[in-house]
């Protein structure tokens, strides 16, 4: 009966210890607790944002044996700026048509030419954002979160984010900020020219 005792008590603390022990915490961070939620809260994020669909249009795209594949080092930078403008075809946006470029990063329709921006934190992109600004990007639709500015223009779907909670905009605003930095100014979005 003691040998079952014994053996129950190791039970119960070998692992303890290993979960208390095994991770050395942050230098300055007795409990390690602070850089586990960041890390938890970046993985949450960079979840959301694969999930949610940022890549198709954000991060530029080659032609791969695949399909369309992400261009790693340009991953979540939005329309390359090296490359041209692109040329939708007239005929077809007169009729109220939609044409996306063939990486998804520039869309044209009875809105104008939008091009997807460069979610990086770069300053070209969001580095100088506040948190505010991005859940006002997000949920309002206003450039650059911005209070004022204008609203966001197709196809971004920020409507389906309006309820958004807290949690999950702090996740993918924290993966956002964690990625690495891409120097890429996008083009200005184009309104549609007005027939007169």
């Amino acid at each position: 009966m003691k040998k079952v005792f014994y053996l129950s008590i190791v039970a119960l603390i070998v692992p303890a210890t290993l979960l208390f022990s095994c991770g050395e915490p942050a230098k300055g961070n007795k409990s390690g607790v602070a850089v586990l939620q960041k890390n938890s809260l970046v993985d949450r994020g960079k979840y959301l944002v694969t999930t949610i669909g940022c890549n198709d249009c954000h991060s530029p795209k080659s032609l791969g044996p695949n399909g369309p594949e992400i261009i790693t080092n340009r991953m979540l930078s939005g329309y390359p700026d090296i490359r041209p403008l692109p040329k939708f075809p007239e005929d077809v946006l007169k009729k109220g048509l939609v044409v996306m470029s063939g990486d998804l990063t520039a869309a044209a329709g009875p809105w104008g030419t939008s091009f997807a921006a460069n979610l990086t934190p770069d300053d070209t992109g969001i580095g100088n954002w506040t948190e505010a600004q991005f859940k006002n990007a997000l949920t309002h639709g206003k450039f650059k979160g911005l209070d004022g500015s204008r609203t966001l223009m197709p196809p971004m779907p920020w409507q389906n984010y309006t309820h958004m909670n807290d949690g999950d905009i702090k996740a993918i605003f924290a993966y956002l900020k964690s990625i690495p930095a891409v120097k890429n100014i996008v083009p200005p979005y184009r309104p549609a020219k007005r027939s007169s």
